[in-house]
């Protein structure tokens, strides 16, 4: 890009009224926050990532007790000769499965929202960065910066 078509490109921004960069859409007015700030609401990411760790602290505690009494009832129903030990036994096993698979996978939740809440921080602190050196940037394309031969002929 030749100087004088940069140099037409910011006259016909200024002329718009339009010399500062803007994203899609800003914060409503009096929300609290500066003309276009990003916000990443985690509230909630926050809640769902409670919730899922209490159901898994809850679920070893309080659903597997349910676990050593049914196998303990299913040896003594087993060793009295009695069909329905194996099935109890069965029913034991398959809950203890399915247990520990919900477990997981509320453990899993709640680790991802963390993971998440770490990622979009980063994330943030990215743009941000970004942004902010977008105003040292375009110091570079003010007349005071332009090579001597590139100035425009009125500030000589």
């Amino acid at each position: 890009m030749a100087w004088a078509e940069w140099e037409q490109l910011k006259a016909d921004a200024a002329d718009r009224g339009s010399t500062q960069m803007q994203l899609n859409k800003a914060g409503p007015a009096g929300s609290g926050r500066k003309q276009g700030d990003l916000v990443v609401n985690h509230t909630d990411l926050s809640a769902v990532r409670e919730e899922a760790s209490k159901l898994h602290g809850r679920l070893w505690k309080e659903a597997r007790v349910a676990v050593p009494i049914s196998e303990t009832a299913a040896s003594d129903l087993t060793t009295q000769g009695l069909e329905l030990g194996r099935a109890l036994q069965h029913v034991a096993d398959r809950w203890d499965k399915q247990l520990k698979s919900l477990s997981d996978a509320c453990g899993h939740i709640s680790n991802h929202m963390d993971f998440t809440k770490y990622v979009h921080d980063g994330d943030d602190q990215y743009v941000r960065s970004s942004v902010s050196s977008i105003a040292t940037l375009d110091q570079g394309f003010d007349d005071d910066y332009a090579p001597k031969g590139k100035r425009n002929k009125a500030d000589n």
